[in-house]
């Protein structure tokens, strides 16, 4: 159980911490703010990588968590335990970040009362970019933590964290950067409208995503084949 619980604070922390640096920074209104959200998320990654990552290894992510499963990495009780308690957590964080923009001053400037997610160009091109992304950042976590890293695996969390904050840069225009289904239903269903309307992009695209990245990594680089080659 405290792996599920670690994958739970872990989301809270992540979606907390990147979707309310979106708020308070009104992403999208100028580069700092798209900057300054795109390292939000990249470095709450990396601080909750050494911090539960030797608990339940720091998914805080159903796309991560799908792309393990289908690397026999973990069994599938733990896969659909994981992703029950990562979308909680983020549902947790979305309900206190709404629950605080709902109690702004009526002066404040809030863009987005939850940092959701949204398709700006229209779902076909938001779908593209989010399986493309989460496939590249599944396939940096999958290959990061590979026991065949030898020493480099100390650094994985860093690596993770780093590659997400790239990911953000790339495609906060395009859907405010998903890559991450929890992250986007929690935030979606407090903020309603056009995030709740595509919001089946934001679980469809990381999902397929991060199956691409288990097929890539099962063909590249995969621990078992390692194994079998050595």
């Amino acid at each position: 159980m405290k792996k599920y619980l670690a994958e739970l604070v872990g989301t809270f922390v992540l979606t907390f911490l990147g979707c309310g640096a979106a708020v308070a920074l009104g992403c999208g209104a100028d580069t700092a703010s798209v900057v300054g959200t795109a390292f939000a998320f990249g470095l709450a990654v990396v601080a909750m990588a050494y911090t539960i990552g030797g608990i339940s290894g720091c998914h805080i992510n159903p796309a991560i968590t799908l792309g393990c499963f289908l690397s026999g990495r973990m069994s599938a009780k733990d896969c659909g335990m994981y992703i029950v308690f990562q979308v909680i957590g983020a549902i947790l964080a979305a309900a206190v970040l709404a629950g605080i923009v709902g109690t702004a001053p009526a002066e404040a400037i809030i863009t987005t009362k939850t940092g959701a997610n949204a398709c700006a160009f229209g779902v076909t091109n938001g779908l593209i970019v989010e399986i493309v992304l989460t496939m590249i950042f599944v396939l940096v976590v999958l290959g990061a933590t590979s026991k065949t890293n030898g020493a480099t695996n100390n650094f994985a969390g860093l690596a993770i964290g780093l590659s997400l904050i790239l990911i953000h840069l790339v495609g906060i225009h395009f859907t405010g950067t998903s890559v991450n289904p929890a992250r986007s239903i929690g935030p979606a269903l407090f903020e309603g409208g056009q995030a709740l309307s595509d919001l089946w992009v934001f679980i469809v695209g990381p999902l397929v995503g991060g199956a691409l990245a288990a097929c890539i990594w099962k063909i590249i680089g995969c621990d078992c084949c390692k194994k079998t080659e050595e």
